[in-house]
């Protein structure tokens, strides 16, 4: 992030002295440090430098090199002219990583930590999914978190698999195969692993037959399908006539007990839309080998025949009933022991008809023997991706039948490739960054990127090499703790991402900042983080340690509320969405984080509702004050952010060239005090202001970036 005109390039001396060239003192800044000293060499230059260790071309970063250097120092001085309220920064990365490219379907099912499967569009940074990871001889399922989602428009592809399973991605994204991780097209240069009909996936699929949302869970036949399939499976209707002496009485009770309160809630919130009034009460308690029981009843006489209406209607006809039925009996009396489902009861009638249900959904099934008391099971056959499958289709309520977690990925369907066909024009695709570096989309493994390129507002004046050319300082924690351990250090407060994210997509691939933050705690200096990227959630807990022995100050750039305007101005970024959840799981964490609302976009952002609506969700976030600044045009970009102003906006094309005439690179006095004047009440009005004693920070725009095509993603 630029401050201000001042602090130009606050990494460039560190990068000089990795270059060798007459190296400063550590922490001094040389005579060229606002030379673009990396950005614009040319590779086989870059590589001969002194300090060089390797140069790298890994396939998740398209297009972007990775030139992991030496450091010969870590902390570098703010120039003393600066405005800055902090007088040392360390940038472990030169240059910042463009966005990935790796996206997949909105509609894409993943695999949920509690076994069910949603749509990609459904999720958020912080929910809880099933990777994988290898242990021992196997790949097994685990449970991992999104640290990142985001959503861009690309052209797409439909991967077809033999049973039945579809795949709409990007040519860049990957799958797992038998033969390793496979792109779905090759490059322009062929020089990549790609799909192709000999290869088969990883997972256990769809199979082809329904999904989530092919049943209406709500609707009226499932409901009734449920119910039946619940009160036949575990509830009782007791009926008994007894002579008072005055007359003959007649009693009626109906009781449903359970242990499991998801099943107990969904049985009594459809008995309740079907008009049917229960009580609920304590039935059994826990004990030390069981769990307590709770159970619902009435003892109406109206109540319990509208139940035995419910209970002995059956309509094999219709899907939803069945898979409701499914779900209910499931519920009521299934398991999933060593990843095998099995129904058992002694009803042959009963029997027949849960068979009959799962063959309207062609789950292959065998009835097993009959045991000693009598009870036989029917038993779902071909394994998880049967299983899946089954409860993929009939959604029972009951989350602990249905974890994945341990079980070793071994593919038993049929996923091999028959078919990849391009899709006409460009699609709205979704990607996710997670804790294991991948997810399972539509039953099948599938990489992501890795942490997102988070800063997107930089000076790009140095060319394309500033986003393809990484400089990655691949022992600056080494080095910082050494600086950090002379006694001349006086523990002044650090700043991290004043020049480049700190948390930008490399840092997913190289882990600099645990080791960074570790250095900075031990030696009790105080630290200072900007950043766009939601992975700081990932270093939230280590912060926290480490602001229990100096102060920890974090900072999000969260520029643009409307979702559109946002994805329109930052493709591929995490989304502000992201951005206030994680600003959220800060405060959570007992730390302290402000927001920079910059750029306020003239006519687009600046209008008061829009800031108004933003600046409560900041607030609601638990932000503790906010900083803004208007949209700042350097030379470099003004002709990127132009061009996209001309696609997206030409209207508007007249007026910026009023505020920001050829030569002009900020706005004009007059509009920044007409946003001054309309945004400062709104701060102080959600309670966001500056907190007094706390330095000042002059209200310096970053400029934003839009991409513009057939150019690759800029941010």
């Amino acid at each position: 992030m630029r401050w201000d005109g001042q602090l130009r390039d606050p990494g460039a001396a560190e990068a000089a002295a990795d270059a060798g060239s007459s190296a400063p003192e550590a922490g001094s800044v040389s005579a060229k440090a606002t030379d673009p000293a990396l950005p614009g060499l040319e590779r086989s230059t870059l590589a001969a430098l002194p300090g060089h260790l390797r140069t790298v071309r890994a396939p998740e970063f398209q297009g972007a090199v990775f030139h992991e250097v030496l450091a010969k120092s870590a902390l570098n001085r703010v120039p003393g002219q600066s405005s800055m309220p902090f007088a040392w920064t360390i940038n472990p990365y030169r240059g910042c990583s463009h966005a990935c490219v790796y996206c997949v379907s909105p509609e894409t099912l993943i695999l949920c930590a509690d076994g069910r499967q949603r749509p990609l569009r459904e999720l958020q940074v912080g929910a809880e999914i099933i990777g994988t990871e290898r242990r021992g001889r196997y790949r097994r399922y685990v449970r991992t978190t999104i640290l990142d989602k985001w959503g861009t428009r690309k052209v797409a592809y439909r991967v077809a698999i033999a049973d039945g399973t579809t795949l709409i991605a990007s040519g860049d994204h990957r799958f797992l195969t038998d033969r390793g991780w496979k792109f779905v097209r090759n490059s322009e240069s062929g020089q990549r692993p790609h799909l192709t009909t000999a290869n088969r996936l990883m997972g256990f699929g769809l199979g082809g037959g329904a999904s989530r949302g092919a049943v209406d869970i709500e609707g009226d036949a499932y409901r009734r399908g449920y119910l039946a399939g619940m009160v036949r499976g575990d509830g009782m209707i007791f009926r008994r006539s007894y002579d008072d002496g005055s007359r003959v009485r007649d009693i009626v009770m109906f009781r449903l007990a359970l242990a499991d309160e998801e099943a107990l809630d969904r049985s009594r919130r459809y008995l309740e839309a079907e008009g049917i009034v229960v009580r609920e009460r304590p039935f059994a308690p826990a004990s030390s080998t069981r769990r307590a029981i709770r159970a619902l009843h009435t003892a109406a006489r109206k109540q319990v025949e509208a139940i035995e209406r419910i209970t002995h209607e059956t309509r094999f006809a219709d899907l939803d009933w069945c898979a409701g039925f499914l779900a209910g009996v499931f519920d009521a009396e299934g398991s999933c022991s060593r990843g095998i489902v099995r129904i058992p009861n002694r009803n042959p009638e009963f029997l027949s008809e849960i068979s009959a249900a799962m063959e309207r959904f062609e789950l292959s099934h065998t009835v097993e023997p009959a045991r000693p008391n009598g009870v036989r099971s029917i038993r779902l056959l071909g394994g998880l991706p049967a299983r899946q499958r089954f409860f993929a289709t009939v959604q029972p309520a009951i989350t602990r039948k249905l974890s994945v977690e341990g079980v070793a990925v071994k593919t038993v369907a049929d996923l091999r490739v028959v078919a990849i066909e391009p899709l006409e024009g460009e699609r709205e695709l979704l990607d996710i960054t997670t804790g294991t570096g991948d997810f399972i989309a539509n039953g099948v493994i599938s990489h992501n990127c890795f942490a997102r390129g988070t800063h997107r507002y930089l000076d790009f004046d140095t060319g394309a090499d500033f986003d393809q050319q990484i400089v990655v300082k691949v022992n600056v924690a080494e080095v910082l703790a050494r600086e950090l351990a002379r006694p001349k250090w006086a523990r002044e407060t650090v700043a991290l991402g004043t020049n480049t994210d700190p948390y930008q997509r490399a840092e997913g691939r190289y882990r600099l900042m645990p080791g960074i933050i570790e250095a900075l705690s031990r030696s009790r200096t105080p630290i200072s983080i900007l950043t766009k990227g939601t992975l700081l959630r990932r270093d939230l807990p280590q912060l926290a340690v480490a602001a229990e022995r100096a102060p920890v100050d974090l900072a999000m750039s969260i520029a643009i509320g409307d979702h559109e305007l946002q994805q329109s101005v930052e493709p591929g970024t995490p989304s502000t969405r992201a951005r206030l959840e994680t600003v959220a799981r800060a405060r959570e964490a007992g730390l302290p984080i402000d927001v920079f609302v910059m750029p306020v976009l003239p006519h687009l952002s600046d209008g008061a509702q829009q800031l108004d609506a933003l600046l409560r969700e900041i607030r609601e976030a638990g932000a503790r004050s906010v900083m803004y600044g208007p949209l700042h045009l350097r030379a470099g970009v003004k002709p990127w952010f132009f061009a996209w102003l001309r696609r997206e906006h030409p209207d508007l094309v007249a007026r910026y060239r009023g505020l920001y005439p050829e030569g002009a690179s900020r706005a004009p006095q007059e509009y920044r005090r007409a946003l001054a004047a309309r945004i400062r009440p709104l701060i102080r009005k959600h309670g966001l202001e500056w907190a007094p004693g706390r330095p000042a920070i002059r209200e310096t725009p970053e400029p934003a970036i839009p991409q513009l095509q057939p150019q690759p993603t800029l941010f």
